[in-house]
C-alpha cells in the first residue's frame, strides 16, 4: 500500500496527467463550497491566481461587441407553438434537461414574497400560478449557508430596479432580457439597463456565446465539472434554459464547455452562466423535473426566472425601503 500510494503521488503531482487531473478538480472545488480545499492541490497562491484568471477570462468575454441580433417572431406565430416544451440531454458524466420558451416575452423574474429569507423555486410557482421556473442570478451566501434572501448586483422585474448594490453607473455583469423579449448579457450598469428598457434582469456571468459563437475554447477553460443552469437566445427569439444535475452518481456534472455545446447545437447566438451548484433546480407546475445536487433539496433563492400565460402581474419587492447593508444573509 506504501508503493502504491507513492506511485499514485508521484503520478497525480509529477506528470502532465496528474497535473490536468488536479486543475479539472482544483476548477470544480471552486466552484463549492469547499473551495478552500484547491489550495492542497495547487498551493493557496495558484488557486487564488487561477480564481482571478476567471474573473479577468469571464470580464474579456463580456467585451466582445454583440451584432447577431434575434428577430423575435410574430404573436399569431409563437401561439401557434406550445409556449414551453422539455427536452432530455445527456453528454460525457453529465444528464440534464432544456427548457425551451418560445415566447421571451413570458419570462418574468420573481422573488421572495416576504422580508428575510429567499424562497424555494417551487414555492415561487406555485404561489404565482407560473407554468415553469428555473433558478436565477447570485446571491450573498457567507460559507454556502445563507438564507437566499440578499442578491448580488442587480434585480429587475416589469422594467423596474428591486435591488442594486452598486452605483448606478457602475457596469455589472447581468443576464436580461429587454421589453422586445431579446436577451442581453455582459456588463451594464443600471442607468444603461434602463435606457435599453430591459425588463427582467440578475447578475451571474459569464456570457459564453455571442453572436453565434462560443467564447470558451475547450473543457480546459470550463470552469470544472458541477450542476449547471444556464440561459441561451436562438435567432427566432426563442429562449432556452439547460439544466444540468451534478454531483450525484446518475450525473457527476457538466463543464461550462459542455453546456456551450449543447447550445450552438441547439441554434443559440447568445448564451450565459446563472446561478448553478446546489441552487440549480427545473421546475414544471408543480413538479421538480430534475434532482438538485443539495442533500436538504431545494434551497431557498432570491430570484427565478419564471414563465407565465400572463406575465402581468404585481410582484412584491421585499427589498423596498430596505437598508441592505443592514441585511444578514446568514440568519435564517
Amino acid at each position: 500500500m506504501l508503493i502504491s500510494g507513492s506511485l499514485f503521488l508521484a503520478w497525480f503531482y509529477l506528470t502532465p496527467w496528474g497535473s490536468n487531473l488536479r486543475n479539472l478538480m482544483v476548477d470544480t472545488l471552486i466552484t463549492t463550497q469547499h473551495r478552500h480545499w484547491g489550495k492542497y492541490l495547487v498551493g493557496e497562491k495558484e488557486l487564488g491566481r487561477r480564481v482571478d484568471a476567471y474573473w479577468k477570462r469571464f470580464d474579456e468575454y463580456a467585451e466582445e461587441p454583440v451584432v447577431q441580433q434575434p428577430v423575435i417572431q410574430p404573436v399569431k406565430v409563437v401561439q401557434e407553438k406550445p409556449l414551453t416544451q422539455v427536452e432530455e440531454v445527456s453528454g460525457d458524466g453529465f444528464k440534464g434537461y432544456i427548457l425551451y420558451v418560445n415566447d421571451p416575452k413570458k419570462l418574468r423574474i420573481v422573488v421572495p414574497e416576504k422580508y428575510g429569507k429567499g424562497e424555494k423555486v417551487s414555492s415561487m410557482v406555485k404561489r404565482t400560478g407560473a407554468i415553469a421556473g428555473v433558478n436565477g442570478g447570485g446571491f450573498v451566501d457567507p460559507e454556502w449557508k445563507g438564507n437566499g434572501f440578499q442578491p448580488s448586483g442587480i434585480v429587475m422585474s416589469g422594467g423596474r430596479i428591486y435591488y442594486l448594490d452598486v452605483d448606478r453607473d457602475v457596469p455589472i455583469h447581468v443576464v436580461a432580457i429587454d421589453s422586445e423579449g431579446k436577451m442581453i448579457a455582459g456588463k451594464h450598469s443600471a442607468n444603461d439597463l434602463l435606457k435599453m428598457k430591459v425588463s427582467e434582469a440578475v447578475t451571474f456571468s459569464p456570457r459564453f456565446i455571442v453572436n453565434g459563437t462560443g467564447q470558451i475554447k475547450s473543457d480546459k477553460e470550463g470552469w470544472g465539472i458541477a450542476p449547471r443552469t444556464s440561459i441561451a437566445q436562438k435567432a427566432d427569439g426563442t429562449i432556452m434554459f439547460a439544466v444540468i444535475d451534478g454531483r450525484q452518481t446518475h450525473s457527476i456534472g457538466a463543464t461550462l464547455y459542455d453546456v456551450q455545446q449543447l447550445f450552438l447545437e441547439r441554434g443559440a447566438i447568445i448564451a450565459a452562466n446563472l446561478d448553478g451548484g446546489s441552487s440549480t433546480v427545473l421546475v414544471m407546475k408543480d413538479k421538480i423535473i430534475n434532482k438538485p445536487a443539495s442533500e436538504y433539496g431545494e434551497r431557498y433563492l432570491p430570484t427565478a426566472w419564471l414563465v407565465f400565460n400572463n406575465p402581468a402581474l404585481p410582484i412584491t419587492n421585499p427589498w423596498e425601503g430596505v437598508d441592505i447593508k443592514k441585511i444578514d444573509p446568514s440568519k435564517w
